[in-house]
């Protein structure tokens, strides 16, 4: 398989840096990974400083993947066990075809310690800290109010696949951990939606573009899952905040 040749080659371009473990999460570990759909989130935990010369032959390393196959989907961020602690801690990251610094969420960490798929060294647990009830909660919430709440409003984002998918799952997401303190998977979520009454015709086309060789959508279809997209979350953000 493509992602197992590029998980082995990345692997052993990352052997140099001698690290203490590398973990997966979301899809890749949680059981709903689609190849050539979803992404490679990882973590890697060095034994070491991740001062300049790391950064530089962190960088190297990615730019030397780029020619294999799904190398534009693996993600990867950088910890070492001083710097794992605290959600707010930013950290180098490679995502998206570039190096930058972000956190590692209180959602994240919640997945390695729930189903974390250890392929390197040490789990999670003898490196991070248990992710406390109320810190997910707060941050699940603040996600929702501040940064997709927002979102919903900015109507050119909703013509694209990714606002729309994300868009919805997320909210999905967002809601059982709120009221029943555990973390789904987006084939999960997508069974979840037409409970929380979201449209049937969007969480089709969802499931049919993640999971069958459907047809990218185009037209008029495209103009009007936008706006029954954001008719639902909008008001369906606003109840679930309202209410945590």
């Amino acid at each position: 398989m493509p992602t197992d040749a590029l998980l082995d080659r990345f692997l052993g371009g990352l052997a140099p840096l001698a690290p203490a473990a590398v973990w997966a999460h979301g899809s890749l570990a949680g059981g709903d990974y689609v190849e050539g759909r979803s992404d490679l989130d990882l973590i890697a935990v060095l034994d070491r400083p991740i001062g300049t010369r790391t950064v530089w032959r962190i960088a190297l390393l990615h730019a030397r993947l780029r020619a294999e196959p799904l190398a534009d989907r693996l993600h990867c961020t950088y910890l070492t066990p001083d710097t794992a602690a605290g959600a707010g801690r930013r950290h180098p990251t490679w995502a998206h075809e570039q190096l930058f610094k972000r956190t590692v969420t209180p959602v994240t960490r919640a997945e390695l310690h729930a189903f974390g798929r250890v392929l390197r060294g040490v789990p999670p647990a003898d490196v991070l800290p248990p992710v406390p009830d109320g810190e997910l909660a707060d941050f699940v919430v603040r996600d929702q109010r501040d940064f997709w709440r927002r979102e919903v409003d900015r109507a050119a984002n909703w013509t694209q696949d990714v606002w729309v998918d994300l868009g919805l799952l997320t909210f999905a997401r967002a809601t059982v951990t709120l009221r029943e303190g555990r973390l789904i998977s987006k084939r999960e979520a997508l069974d979840v939606l037409p409970g929380l009454g979201a449209p049937g015709d969007v969480v089709d086309d969802i499931r049919r573009r993640r999971y069958d060789d459907a047809a990218p959508p185009a037209g008029e279809w495209v103009a009007r899952r936008a706006r029954l997209t954001r008719d639902y979350l909008g008001p369906a953000i606003d109840a679930l905040v309202e209410g945590s």
